[in-house]
């Protein structure tokens, strides 16, 4: 998983209500196990209108998204942080995030933003025709124009954000104390270690 302190670009000002996760990415392509790719259906079913702010070129490959209230809610299908990743996005902003939905961008190294309403509907604003800067250490979101809205975070995901460290990296961080322990086991439990088990005539 990359590191992530600053997002700095252009953001999507989508501000849409209740989006569930079956916007995001439809059922359609939940058959495959690869997260490449999946950026192409992203919002398919609103790409399909006229004028989409997805397909719009002065939207491409904005790394931030805003949305509405209730953003992710639905399904609990991790495909659509994948969907969201492979579009390019690293942060979402929004007044509320479905929980399940919230956990799992985490765990896909997507920063979710909750910001009040009138602080929302600014950043919309400014989006249309300026860049977005957020600042994960500084828990900030700041414009060109000297807006600067500050945001909580449960600290041990912003550990983990800024770090660029998924379950498995933790993990490996441990590496050290995992293999003292595999090797006190060895020897003072040598039945239980495989390796370690003496060889049966």
């Amino acid at each position: 998983m990359d590191k992530l302190t600053t997002v700095e670009g252009r953001a999507y000002p989508f501000g849409m209500k209740n989006v569930d996760t079956d916007i995001v990415i439809p059922a359609h392509w939940l058959k495959t196990i690869s997260r490449s790719g999946l950026g192409q259906g992203a919002f398919e079913v609103l790409r399909k209108q006229p004028g989409n702010v997805f397909d719009d070129p002065a939207y491409a490959g904005s790394p931030i998204l805003i949305a509405g209230d209730n953003f992710g809610c639905g399904s609990s299908r991790e495909h659509a942080a994948w969907a969201l990743a492979d579009l390019g996005i690293k942060v979402v902003i929004a007044p509320s995030f479905s929980d399940i939905f919230s956990g799992n961008a985490f765990k896909n190294g997507i920063l979710t933003v909750v910001l009040p309403q009138d602080a929302v509907d600014r950043l919309m604003e400014v989006a249309k025709t300026d860049p977005i800067h957020v600042d994960l250490e500084a828990q900030s979101v700041t414009t060109p124009f000297q807006d600067r809205f500050h945001f909580e975070i449960d600290p041990f995901r912003k550990q983990c954000l800024l770090g660029g460290l998924d379950e498995i990296g933790l993990t490996l961080g441990e590496a050290d104390v995992i293999d003292s322990y595999e090797a006190r086991q060895a020897q003072e439990r040598p039945w239980i270690v495989p390796s370690a088990a003496p060889a049966v005539a």
